[in-house]
């Protein structure tokens, strides 16, 4: 009996320990309860989660997550800077060719004795700055007469008689307005013709600014087909102020490029259609050909109402002898003379003028976007010869 009694009283301690044993770990891992927040616990977690993000919302016919729509930030338009006085602004830009007439002419001319041989240095300095032999030679004939017949001597008094020679020989009569405007709901179409490598994409784009600058609307037409370059980088200028530009693919036929841009500027109302032009000079027939072409094709629109022959200054005169092709394949109406910054040959206006006759319309002085400028016969000579007060401007 007391082995039975033994053996129960073991049995019940191993239960006690057992129990004791499976109680004490839950104590030990009972959680502790938490500390008050502070509200600056509250703003931390805040700003590290950051502002609400709102999920996208679902499409309720398919479940498919409905991203919104990116907006792209509108392309910044340019204004360009208004024409009027520009000539007048970019005065500095002819200094190179105001060594030659400004003070080698006039110190030419003031000198205590006019004898044959300052008349042939007068008549030397004139040729070198590209004015031309026949040219140069009817104003120093005129010089000459009014020096002796006004006994001139003062240098205000000689440079006003040379500046009244050189703008006669610029024929201030000429027209040299742009026509711009439409005509019965049709825009007035600008042909730019010229050759390759004269900057003629290029000018045409600052032609558009021109155009824009004077309160015209304009649609460019990359006719230039031959040269993928050029509708883009034609498409570039009329970008940065807001214009259309109407282009076809690499080698399509410039004659429909060019209808196809009249026949747009027409749908969107647009005072003018600038179109550029291929300037390939490989023959005289083919030039003909596809002018003629591109002109026939865009006069059932309408007339032409300007085409300009862009020249470069620094070619002096073997540009015009390129030129001469253009003015009988086209009815060349104004030239645009550029790189006139570049060239201490500011005569080649009154060559150009004089051999084509054929009045310069627009001048490029610089690189810039609006170094572009209306050509005035009396401001040009007047940068030209310089003054004593040259730093002034108007």
């Amino acid at each position: 009996m007391t082995d039975y009694l033994l053996i129960a009283l073991a049995l019940l301690g191993l239960l006690i320990l057992g129990g004791i044993g499976l109680v004490v770990p839950r104590l030990r891992r009972r959680p502790q309860p938490p500390l008050p927040r502070t509200e600056v616990d509250t703003r931390a977690e805040e700003d590290l989660a950051g502002p609400p993000v709102q999920a996208p919302e679902a499409d309720l016919s398919t479940g498919v997550l409905v991203e919104p729509p990116v907006e792209a930030p509108a392309p910044t338009v340019e204004v360009p800077e208004p024409t009027a006085g520009r000539l007048v602004r970019l005065r500095s830009r002819l200094s190179r060719s105001q060594n030659v007439f400004g003070k080698g002419l006039l110190g030419l001319l003031s000198r205590d004795r006019l004898d044959e041989d300052v008349w042939e240095e007068i008549e030397d300095s004139l040729i070198t700055a590209d004015v031309g032999v026949d040219a140069t030679r009817e104003i120093v004939d005129r010089l000459r007469e009014r020096t002796r017949v006004l006994g001139t001597r003062s240098v205000a008094e000689l440079r006003s008689l040379l500046a009244a020679e050189l703008v006669n020989a610029l024929d201030p009569g000429l027209d040299r307005s742009l026509h711009t405007a439409p005509k019965e709901g049709v825009p007035a179409v600008l042909l730019v013709v010229g050759v390759n490598g004269a900057g003629k994409t290029t000018t045409c784009g600052k032609i558009a600014r021109v155009l824009i600058a004077d309160g015209r609307s304009v649609l460019l037409g990359a006719a230039d087909t031959f040269r993928a370059a050029a509708a883009d980088q034609l498409q570039t200028w009329a970008g940065r102020v807001g214009a259309e530009t109407v282009r076809g693919p690499e080698g399509a036929d410039p004659a429909s490029v060019a209808f196809d841009a009249v026949k747009r500027g027409i749908e969107t109302g647009v005072d003018t259609v600038l179109v550029d032009t291929a300037g390939r000079l490989q023959n005289k027939i083919g030039l003909m050909d596809e002018l003629g072409k591109v002109k026939r094709v865009v006069e059932k629109h309408g007339p032409i109402d300007e085409t300009l022959l862009v020249l470069d200054a620094t070619t002096g005169q073997n540009g015009l002898e390129q030129a001469r092709v253009f003015t009988e394949v086209v009815n060349v109406t104004g030239v645009v003379l550029t790189k006139l910054d570049g060239t201490a040959k500011g005569g080649i206006v009154i060559a150009v003028q004089r051999k084509l006759g054929i009045p310069v319309k627009l001048v490029g002085l610089g690189e810039g976007p609006d170094d572009l400028a209306p050509f005035d016969p009396a401001q040009f000579v007047d940068a030209l010869l310089g003054t004593e007060s040259s730093g002034q401007t108007a």
